[in-house]
């Protein structure tokens, strides 16, 4: 009587366990990296929502200055990531400024009255920009 034993050998279970191994440590850094860009929308969202209140102002009251981002409730929430501040309003100019947190720590985004966009702080490890808003290490714009 000839048994037949059904099952896996335990060389196919451990050749399992390294694929998956192997496909987990190339995955997931892609897979931060993606969750890190879709933080970095937050900024850039509530920056450019911002801006048309801005010029908004402006037209009615030619000026900056007196704005009330906070009085008013049109600065975005803050949120887990971000926290959003009109740093500097005049007669002529302002800038307003989205300071990262939480996962997105490091990162600091500014837009002023020209509609200049600039990266003035990142984590170690990625390159600034000050001519746009940096999403990538590499200093790549956000497009």
């Amino acid at each position: 009587m000839n048994k037949r034993q059904a099952g896996f050998t335990l060389i196919e279970i451990m050749i399992t366990v390294v694929v998956i191994g192997i496909l987990t440590a190339v995955a997931l850094p892609s897979y931060n990296n993606y969750l890190l860009r879709a933080r970095l929308t937050e900024a850039f969202t509530g920056l450019a929502g911002v801006q048309p209140k801005m010029e908004q102002h402006w037209a009615n009251n030619r000026s900056y200055a007196g704005f009330d981002a906070a009085a008013l409730k049109l600065m975005p929430q803050n949120s887990e990531h971000f926290t959003f501040t009109l740093t500097t309003a005049t007669a002529s100019a302002y800038v307003l400024t989205a300071t990262g947190a939480g996962g997105a720590n490091g990162f600091i985004y500014t837009l002023d009255q020209n509609g200049k966009r600039a990266t003035t702080g990142v984590p170690a490890g990625w390159t600034s920009n000050a001519n746009c808003w940096v999403d990538r290490k590499e200093g790549k714009c956000a497009q």
